[in-house]
């Protein structure tokens, strides 16, 4: 097992919000329990981004406060207990909203890494 330090030195950090975005989309594929969502997302991103459980459960609470995100508790295949989040309508306005304002950020940022010449540049 890799060292704690060494873990964490190429764990990209997510801006503030980019969870409950990431979740949200996740969701928008179906039902998930929490583990899957973690998958889905560390396995979209080829591993690369990962979510902790310190961090997934109190978005996925979080979310399902401001009921974007819908629970139910459910019996797995192999008899136990597990809690399915599904997307809400009020989930799926809030996704769009978050992939236009995602879309700015990108767009804002590429435009600082990779300005356009300005006039009289070469």
């Amino acid at each position: 097992m890799k060292p704690k330090r060494e873990r964490y030195q190429n764990r990209i950090e997510l801006l503030q919000g980019t969870l409950d975005m990431l979740i949200l989309q996740t969701l928008q594929w179906g039902r998930q329990h929490g583990y899957g969502v973690s998958q889905s997302i560390g396995g979209r991103s080829g591993e690369v981004l990962r979510v902790e459980t310190g961090s997934l459960y109190p978005a996925l609470h979080r979310l399902e406060k401001q009921a974007v995100v819908n629970v139910a508790v459910e019996q797995t295949e192999s008899n136990q207990r597990a809690k399915y989040y599904r997307l809400t309508p009020a989930g799926k306005r809030q996704l769009l909203s978050e992939q236009a304002r995602w879309a700015q950020i990108v767009n804002a940022i590429a435009g600082i890494m990779n300005p356009a010449p300005e006039e009289g540049e070469a």
